[in-house]
């Protein structure tokens, strides 16, 4: 851990809600924002966010799944994440929200023609918009996270 977490204290509403409110706040309202307002379909949400999970490193965001209406993915789908290029498992979307969250996260400059092409066949304008911010906030508040340290720390909330 990187920042000092007082005994019985979450790590993440501490730092998030307690050191820093006023940007704390806003960042937790964007992250929820995230999840409480997608139009995206399920598995390319989670194609994408695993995908920026995985890059980043941080643990807490490769343990969650997104649940909708009792829907998760399946188990091998992180794996599957892992192998966006060649797996079997997914559709035109979720393979290309998968390369997206790479490039976004590790390229962002190579995102040429060629990628908008593909993106433009298969996302309508506001989905990309969309994918956008969400692969922003997850490679954030990911990052930060893990970072910090906090991602070790954090425990799955029980549902």
């Amino acid at each position: 851990m990187n920042i000092d977490i007082p005994e019985g204290k979450d790590p993440i509403g501490y730092v998030w809600g307690e050191m820093v409110p006023g940007i704390g706040i806003a960042a937790a309202n964007f992250s929820l924002a995230v999840y409480q307002h997608t139009t995206l379909g399920l598995r390319e949400f989670e194609a994408a966010r695993l995908r920026i999970a995985q890059i980043n490193g941080c643990m807490f965001c490769l343990d969650w799944r997104t649940e909708r209406d009792g829907q998760k993915v399946e188990e091998e789908f992180l794996d599957a994440v892992t192998q966006w290029r060649t797996t079997d498992a997914f559709d035109d979307r979720a393979r290309l929200a998968a390369e997206y969250a790479e490039r976004y996260a590790l390229d962002h400059h190579g995102l040429d023609d060629e990628f908008w092409s593909r993106m433009s066949e298969h996302y309508s304008q506001v989905e990309i918009a969309e994918l956008s911010m969400c692969i922003g906030s997850w490679l954030a508040f990911g990052r930060l996270n893990h970072v910090l340290g906090l991602d070790t720390r954090c425990v799955l909330p029980k549902f």
